[in-house]
């Protein structure tokens, strides 16, 4: 038993790992990690771009596929052979816990942030060429992106809603998510089972969007040292009030009505918990957010650090009086979380097409090489 394993089986947490590369799909490393206690694996265009540039691992397959398709039919191929891969190694966990994890996770294109009817169609496509129970098609929680994640989840298919930043847009992911399985089951189908769901709330690029807002305040501020001591809590905070609206809002008559027919609940996913600042501590944004009904996906460094020195504790609705004072100072201090969410998403949209679109260019210069072959 590992640390990971207690996670799981003591607090009801569930450890992913967000990395994704074929190598590890190949040598044993992801399966490897399933048996230390990991339980589901996210991807993302940064993810891919990093592994699928970075390595030679798929240059003979990318130079077969380009022979008859274009550099990003081929780069799609690519990323479905390797969710697929991921999907057989992780079946058993998903098989052993009834469906409730060994979930691997595929984004739509990040060019479609902004296009709802895109998003939908792109999702839906991707649910039907990998055709796997246990895929998740992850849908960002952008303005447009909240009425696709309705739509799919009332077709019954199963999603990753990435790119959550602020609670009021966590609401409204909720409320996608439960008239969803509503629009379903009205639709004829009483078995709600079978469609699963997690919502993406993103944590440490709020501490460091919201530090350089304290920083900067305090520095024109006659209280600063006050201000600068509330550095490196905003993002916990948030994602405590966020799962304090989970536990509401997944409870009552209307969720009752739901379970009764064998829906899940949306179990709020904390993501980006790797420390940006090397001044926290290495496990900020982890051991602060355990509690049940709750996923944590890691990249494989603070996965590593959770093994070796990890706390498996009830943390995550620890200090909710404390959490609401906090944005409240943070309001008062001109810090609103909700133009800090807004600017966040916006560059997480960004950030993602920006690697899918390096990625695409880099892999056009390779085609070009292996036609050449240099």
């Amino acid at each position: 038993m590992t640390a990971l394993d207690d996670l799981y089986d003591q607090q009801g947490q569930s450890p992913w790992l967000d990395n994704l590369r074929r190598d590890w799909l190949e040598d044993g490393t992801l399966a490897g990690l399933v048996d230390r206690g990991i339980r589901g694996v996210t991807s993302n265009p940064t993810i891919f771009a990093k592994a699928i540039a970075g390595q030679a691992t798929y240059d003979q397959e990318f130079g077969d596929l380009i022979k008859t398709k274009s550099v990003e039919d081929a780069y799609w191929d690519l990323v479905v052979a390797d969710i697929i891969a991921a999907l057989a190694i992780l079946r058993p966990v998903y098989d052993s816990s009834d469906g409730g994890d060994g979930f691997v996770s595929v984004e739509v294109a990040p060019a479609l942030a902004h296009d709802t009817e895109g998003t939908t169609s792109a999702a839906r496509a991707l649910h039907q060429r990998i055709d796997q129970p246990n895929v998740l098609v992850k849908i960002p929680a952008t303005a447009e992106g909240v009425p696709s994640i309705h739509t799919m989840i009332g077709e019954g298919r199963s999603i990753n809603v990435t790119l959550i930043f602020s609670i009021t847009r966590y609401g409204e992911v909720i409320e996608a998510y439960l008239s969803g399985l509503e629009a379903l089951a009205a639709s004829g189908v009483d078995d709600l089972s079978h469609v699963a769901s997690v919502a993406s709330f993103f944590i440490s690029r709020v501490d460091t969007e919201v530090d350089r807002r304290i920083e900067a305040a305090a520095a024109a501020a006659t209280d600063g040292a006050a201000l600068l001591a509330l550095r490196g809590q905003a993002a916990v905070a948030q994602a405590r009030l966020a799962y304090r609206l989970f536990a509401e809002r997944f409870s009552g008559p209307r969720w009752d009505a739901l379970a009764a027919r064998g829906a899940k609940v949306q179990r709020p996913l904390w993501a980006s918990t790797s420390t940006k600042n090397p001044a926290y501590p290495d496990l900020a944004y982890v051991d602060s957010l355990i509690g049940p009904d709750t996923v944590n996906t890691m990249p494989d460094g603070t996965v590593a650090d959770f093994l070796d020195h990890g706390t498996v504790t009830r943390t995550v609705d620890a200090g909710l009086a404390e959490a609401e004072a906090l944005i409240a100072q943070l309001a008062s201090a001109g810090i609103g979380m909700e133009d800090v969410a807004q600017v966040l998403e916006s560059e997480g949209v960004a950030s993602f097409a920006k690697s899918f679109d390096e990625l695409v260019q880099s892999l056009t210069d390779k085609a070009r090489s292996l036609s050449s072959g240099s």
